[in-house]
């Protein structure tokens, strides 16, 4: 098995190899030995006081069961969210940032900063006696931050360190709504 992965990596890596089939099967039901490691070397190094996140989108996802749905990626988007993971009570919590797009020289694409974070801020409700704490994520309050879907290349965002960063997926429909002119 793991042979056959070797193979369909060198195969793809080389581009002159044609891969059966029925190898291609059998990779996709043989469990993950490895994930091929990305060359950020392009990429700015984060600072001492960030972050750097990489989110690799995958180039082929399952048809989706939804048939209003669009299934070309060149109607989808990813949304960004940064947050923090914290203790709460029953206040709401919520605290304020920006991303910011930056082209990296030589290469063309884009990379997320995250910045101007503001600090933690809560209601101050009383809440009932005896209730727990739990850990909750907390995304920085803004607009939705959307980025094309593009799986040729990866998403590399920079947070301050004691940020998280999430994702999702967002879909269009495949039908088209007409505008009324007034």
């Amino acid at each position: 098995m793991a042979h056959a992965l070797r193979r369909a990596t060198a195969a793809a890596a080389t581009a002159s190899v044609i891969v059966s089939l029925p190898s291609l099967l059998a990779l996709t039901v043989a469990p993950a030995r490895a994930i091929p490691r990305l060359d950020l070397t392009p990429y700015p190094k984060p600072t001492a006081a960030q972050t750097r996140w990489v989110i690799q989108l995958p180039g082929v996802l399952p048809p989706t069961a939804d048939p209003r749905l669009s299934p070309h990626p060149s109607d989808w988007r990813v949304q960004l969210i940064a947050g923090r993971e914290v203790e709460a009570d029953c206040n709401q919590r919520a605290f304020r940032g920006r991303f910011r797009a930056s082209k990296v020289k030589g290469l063309g694409v884009s990379v997320y900063t995250v910045s101007d974070v503001g600090p933690m801020v809560s209601t101050l409700m009383a809440c009932p006696p005896g209730q727990a704490t739990r850990k909750v994520f907390v995304p920085m309050g803004s607009k939705p931050f959307v980025v094309p879907y593009d799986a040729s290349r990866p998403i590399v965002v920079y947070t301050p360190k004691d940020l998280q960063l999430r994702w999702r997926l967002w879909k269009a429909e495949k039908v088209q709504q007409p505008a009324q002119a007034l």
